[in-house]
């Protein structure tokens, strides 16, 4: 085997059923770099885009990847299709400004009053 490192045959599949993204990655590639790849990539037609690597998160069989695994660490299942192409799902979710979520705090603490009285 002289070294010859294990590809996956890897697509990306996005919220509205399109695939982008399909190529050949290494054991050793990690979930930020297939992350940064998908952003360079990402169709300009598309309503929703990702600015960035911490914009999106990979789906595979139910569990969101972890940027700093690679694809072996992420228990990728290299060999189990043969010859087949693994699919995986991207979700696009722009962190919240800090405006937002400040409003939402302050919002939530008000309406989340409770107040008892025991006679």
């Amino acid at each position: 085997m002289g070294g010859e490192e294990e590809r996956l045959e890897l697509k990306f599949r996005v919220y509205d059923g399109t695939d982008i993204g399909h190529n050949h990655y290494a054991a050793s590639t990690t979930i930020a770099t297939l992350k940064e790849r998908l952003v360079s990539e990402w169709p300009q037609d598309k309503t929703v885009t990702p600015k960035s690597v911490n914009d999106m998160k990979l789906i595979y069989a139910g569990k969101v990847l972890e940027n700093n695994k690679t694809l072996a660490e992420s228990k990728i299942l290299f060999g189990d299709l043969p010859g087949g192409v693994i699919t995986m799902h991207v979700v696009v979710q722009p962190p919240l400004s800090k405006k937002k979520t400040d409003k939402s705090k302050e919002t939530m603490t008000k309406t989340n009053t409770c107040t008892c009285t025991i006679l």
